[in-house]
């Protein structure tokens, strides 16, 4: 050995972590990407309707209109992803979103998911950073993260799905790896490492509202690993991580304070999260229903191996638990999230296979060649069941995806447009809960039903007061078309409403659904029956096209003013 070589570097040349990243190096990076993206291909052009309101935002605030959902509205902060909006704004402002087709695909659908395989191999990068540093063979630990990491529906699905998923798998990841390369070179309370956690916490907490958790990783692992003879220099390294946490992340709440005057954005003043009570924290078991409990369990003994030797890896495993613990801490006091495939987990799977994989890797690397062969076939029977579970969610999910954008850009954005040109309205509104394609296409002022993009209908959301959502409605607002369907019907009552009766036509309705509009938007008698056809025989064929094909596109461009093609 020599002076310059560690004893727990004999596995790993001390000069390998400095030198950069080799053609093959990135080919487990690049191939583990690629295998998430041919599973992400599985579901072709869906991207889920509530990414659309952020894509109408970015749109808005490129053409100088400010945050508003359409041009001209009042400025709401309808989102809850600021750092996704700044994403998408950039390409939007370099061409390369909202303007078109590229080669032949609309780039409000090829901008979104690149961004997304760029994600997910930078998250494979950061695998690939931390495994040089305790593994022989970081290529194979890498490609099989990338594989645990497409085999997986729910971390798939959302990544592909247009929404900040994949920002918030990055960001994450890099904190968690931070995290791991400091404790690993004994650089955890070195400033440089202190203010990059806190810079990643903050970008995580401005890419989604339940990444504030991610403040806490730093102290929490620092609390746990530094000794008494260390407390100064731990101190002073939490407040300068503190310090680059609250710096833009309060930066960005004093700009929403003045901006809008609220301290909330809109969706989480809508969705009102209650605080968590010890019950909430059993939701940790839709996790391991998911997953499947041989395979979790399993796993669990791969990590208790690991920390229970004095190995090169069992420091750096639990700087990656505690933001894995905090990823199913923000999960669990989440509310149930109606869109299914677990859309809030996403940090958990990253993190989680992260951890498994690295202790997987080295409990099958030790001891003799019995306990390996034991541990291998363990692993492979708990894996069984897991796949299946996995292939019918994938099946499932591909078959009927949740809430297409474009189908509610056809059904209610360019098919409420037609609805206007049919009775002759120039200006009008339409009140409606599905709100993503339709901002995006609707010449009508669009009015939130659910509140996301609308402060008044927020407040009244947050405050459950239903009667006032009607009163605001029908007194305030008078859309001059409604949509209303399910849950919303039920929920504000606004349909059985007398007001309803008296100032609106009822134009279509079905199973759950109905359409109205108000009675003095219609000239005579003629235009309503002309209006009544047209929802009759127009838009029940837009909604069986895209019910045939709920993953193909919907055109190259999404505009006001469109109609049903």
């Amino acid at each position: 050995m020599t002076a310059t070589t560690a004893p727990e570097q004999l596995a790993v040349p001390a000069t390998r972590p400095r030198r950069p990243l080799r053609a093959r190096s990135a080919l487990p990076v690049a191939a583990g990407t690629a295998l998430i993206t041919a599973h992400g291909a599985l579901y072709g052009n869906w991207l889920v309707d509530d990414a659309a309101i952020t894509f109408a935002y970015a749109r808005s605030v490129t053409e100088g209109e400010g945050p508003v959902l359409q041009p001209g509205a009042a400025p709401t902060e309808g989102y809850s992803n600021p750092a996704w909006l700044a994403v998408l704004a950039l390409g939007r402002l370099v061409g390369l979103f909202d303007r078109g087709a590229v080669f032949g695909l609309p780039d409000h659908v090829l901008f979104p998911k690149a961004v997304a395989v760029l994600c997910c191999a930078g998250v494979l990068l950061a695998c690939h950073t931390a495994a040089r540093r305790v593994f022989r063979r970081p290529g194979l630990v890498t490609l099989v993260f990338g594989a645990v990491l497409a085999a997986i529906p729910s971390f798939v699905i959302w990544t592909f799905s247009g929404l900040e998923n994949p920002l918030y798998a990055l960001v994450t990841c890099w904190l968690a790896v931070v995290l791991f390369l400091g404790v690993r070179d004994d650089r955890l309370l070195s400033g440089r490492v202190a203010v990059q956690v806190g810079a990643l916490a903050a970008l995580a907490a401005l890419t989604r509202p339940d990444g504030l958790v991610y403040a806490g990783a730093y102290p929490v692992l620092v609390l746990v690993t530094v000794r008494r003879a260390g407390l100064g220099a731990a101190v002073r390294a939490v407040a300068w991580s503190v310090a680059a946490f609250l710096v833009p992340f309060g930066a960005y709440l004093a700009w929403r304070r003045a901006e809008f005057g609220r301290w909330l954005s809109l969706p989480a003043t809508a969705k009102s999260q209650e605080p968590p009570d010890l019950v909430r924290f059993t939701r940790v078991g839709e996790l391991v229903q998911y997953t499947g409990a041989l395979a979790v369990l399993v796993l669990a003994v791969c990590v208790g191996v690991v920390l229970a030797r004095d190995s090169r890896l069992r420091s750096g495993l639990v700087a990656l638990l505690v933001p894995f613990g905090l990823s199913l801490v923000a999960f669990a006091v989440l509310a149930h999230d109606w869109m299914g495939q677990l859309r809030f987990a996403t940090p958990v799977w990253v993190l989680g296979a992260l951890v498994s994989v690295f202790a997987a890797a080295r409990a099958l690397a030790r001891g003799t060649a019995r306990p390996r062969v034991v541990l291998s076939a363990a692993l492979a029977a708990a894996l069984l069941p897991t796949a299946a579970q996995f292939t019918a969610a994938a099946q499932e999910f591909r078959a009927a995806p949740t809430v297409p954008l474009c189908a509610v850009a056809d059904q209610f954005g360019r098919s409420f447009n037609g609805a206007a040109d049919v009775i002759g309205v120039d200006r009008g509104s339409l009140l409606l809960p599905d709100v993503g394609g339709t901002a995006l296409t609707s010449r009508l002022a669009v009015v939130d039903l659910a509140g996301l993009a609308e402060s008044r209908i927020a407040d009244l959301w947050g405050a459950h007061d239903m009667a006032g959502i009607r009163d605001y409605v029908f007194d305030r607002v008078k859309p001059t078309f409604i949509h209303s369907h399910g849950y919303w019907s039920q929920q504000t009552g606004i349909v059985a409403d007398p007001r309803m009766a008296a100032d609106y036509h009822l134009i279509s309705a079905g199973p759950v659904a109905e359409d109205w509009v108000r009675r003095d938007a219609v000239p005579d008698a003629g235009a309503l029956t002309a209006l009544r056809d047209y929802m009759r025989d127009r838009v029940p064929r837009v909604q069986q096209e895209r019910a045939r094909a709920p993953r193909d596109r919907c055109g190259s461009t999404l505009r006001p003013g469109q109609l049903p093609g």
